[in-house]
């Protein structure tokens, strides 16, 4: 029997219809194409995955479903290790070529690809891979990554024709189709190019004329800040698609001063990405192995009351409380939290990433073991910063707002002692209903000595030759930030 021969979409972090040139070069094939979405058990396992993540991910493609429906196709969601579901595919099908992006994941979605090729290669299947929002595979010196990132931001937008191909249809006989069962929960941001729209166009034109004052206000960023970052992390929307919108909205409404500082940061989201593309070993290890010697042991009720938001510290508390509700806080407050984890608690990175990679929405394992190590000062090239919860508090969160919305037992502590609780005396916290050690807990530290401790022994550390010889590796294979923000800051938008 001669099997229908078809290509596939194979759909990654990348839940969009708009600028996909995998899409786009499926359409133009002009075979049957079959549009699919793999949940992999061994991903959804992994410790970096959470349920918000699978929702996340479900409300996008039943969101896909609804705008493919006029063109008479369907996103397909599946349940199995991808190369199984292949294996599967070619029972029934002849699978002429699967397209796709490109995808800088953890080791297990590397290796996983690893075995796609080799399966594509057994099988004589076509598979083509499509860089993704400006990264760039094999990139032998980032110096050039600057320019090379700005052409691909200003090339226009990749338009599937869905009239050019016919769609394929699954029966349940042939794999095991995963319903769509993922219950909506308010806390967090819902999934879906509609929604991505609907926040990419209210920053652009209305939240970002406070972009600039607000991006480090762990309360009003939620609402200045553009909130894109999930959006971005999933592919509901390129980084092309943003970009472009925000040079227009520049020009719609003349607030270049917030809309320039945003397209810096879109930079820096693919810069961050690019760097773990090339050191894809951050996942595991120290970027700077001279840092090896130092935070080698795990103290457990430290990490318990780290993520639990019971440290006695009341920002700290409250942006892990509120993370682990929503799945978001702003840069500067996840900065915070991993500083306080790694210098004040002094515990290593890896004793916090995965909690942090489940609770974040918007989690992207390029940014987010960059991020890490970059707070907890591993990287060696860049400046140690040891952020006191105290003075962050006072500057960014004054009235305390945003510290009693997520800590219901301060709830009647002023603001005078909202930052520091535990200098309440006794008939203060029986005026204000707080019973330290018991309501809310006393300091699990002595932040000034932490902060003495850590900042020896770092600067210590990092002063060492194992440290230098380390900077000069890391340096010669890469461009440092510093140069690559000066090429920015030189940019026309």
């Amino acid at each position: 029997m001669n099997k229908q021969v078809i290509n596939i979409v194979w759909f990654k972090r990348d839940l969009r219809l708009e600028d996909h040139q995998p899409l786009m070069q499926a359409m133009n094939s002009r075979l049957p194409v079959l549009l699919l979405y793999c949940f992999e058990p061994s991903l959804l396992s992994y410790p970096d995955s959470d349920e918000r993540h699978v929702r996340f991910i479900q409300e996008s493609i039943a969101d896909m479903n609804v705008q493919l429906q006029k063109f008479h196709h369907r996103l397909y969601s599946v349940t199995g290790e991808i190369v199984d579901v292949l294996r599967q595919l070619r029972n029934f099908y002849a699978i002429h070529t699967i397209y796709s992006h490109e995808e800088t994941g953890n080791q297990l979605s590397y290796k996983r690809d690893i075995d796609v090729q080799n399966f594509c290669n057994h099988e004589t299947i076509f598979w083509k891979e499509f860089p993704s929002n400006g990264v760039i595979r094999r990139l032998k010196k980032r110096s050039a990554f600057s320019g090379r990132w700005m052409e691909t931001m200003c090339t226009p937008l990749y338009t599937p024709d869905f009239t050019k191909a016919s769609s394929v249809t699954l029966e349940e006989k042939m794999l095991q189709l995963t319903p769509q069962t993922s219950i909506r929960n308010h806390s967090f941001q819902p999934g879906g190019i509609t929604s991505a729209e609907k926040y990419l166009t209210g920053f652009l034109y209305n939240r970002k004329s406070n972009y600039n004052k607000h991006i480090s206000k762990p309360e009003e960023s939620r609402i200045s800040c553009s909130r894109l970052s999930p959006y971005l992390a999933w592919g509901n929307l390129s980084m092309k698609q943003v970009y472009q919108a925000a040079l227009k909205a520049i020009h719609d409404t003349g607030d270049a001063y917030n809309l320039r500082s945003f397209i810096n940061r879109l930079h820096w989201h693919c810069h961050f990405i690019q760097k773990f593309e090339s050191e894809c070993r951050m996942e595991f290890e120290n970027l700077n192995k001279g840092f090896d010697a130092i935070r080698t042991e795990v103290n457990p009720s430290y990490i318990t009351a780290w993520e639990k938001g019971q440290t006695g510290y009341p920002l700290i508390d409250a942006c892990m409380r509120c993370v682990v509700h929503t799945g978001y806080l702003n840069f500067r407050m996840r900065s915070m939290v991993v500083s306080f984890l790694t210098h004040h608690l002094w515990q290593p990175w890896q004793a916090g990433v995965h909690f942090m990679a489940r609770q974040f929405l918007d989690y992207e394992p390029g940014i987010h073991y960059s991020q890490f190590q970059m707070q907890a000062g591993t990287m060696g090239v860049n400046t140690i910063r040891i952020y006191n919860p105290v003075k962050q508090s006072t500057e960014h969160d004054p009235h305390g707002v945003f510290i009693k919305k997520w800590i219901r037992e301060l709830q009647e502590v002023p603001e005078e002692l909202i930052h520091t609780p535990w200098l309440m005396s006794p008939a203060e916290q029986k005026m204000y209903k707080v019973e330290l050690g018991k309501t809310y807990p006393e300091p699990v530290i002595d932040i000034k000595a932490t902060h003495a401790h850590a900042r020896e022994q770092l600067w210590k550390i990092k002063g060492s030759s194992n440290v230098r010889l380390e900077n000069k590796r890391i340096l010669k294979k890469h461009t440092n930030r510093s140069s690559e923000k000066e090429k920015m800051i030189q940019l026309k938008f």
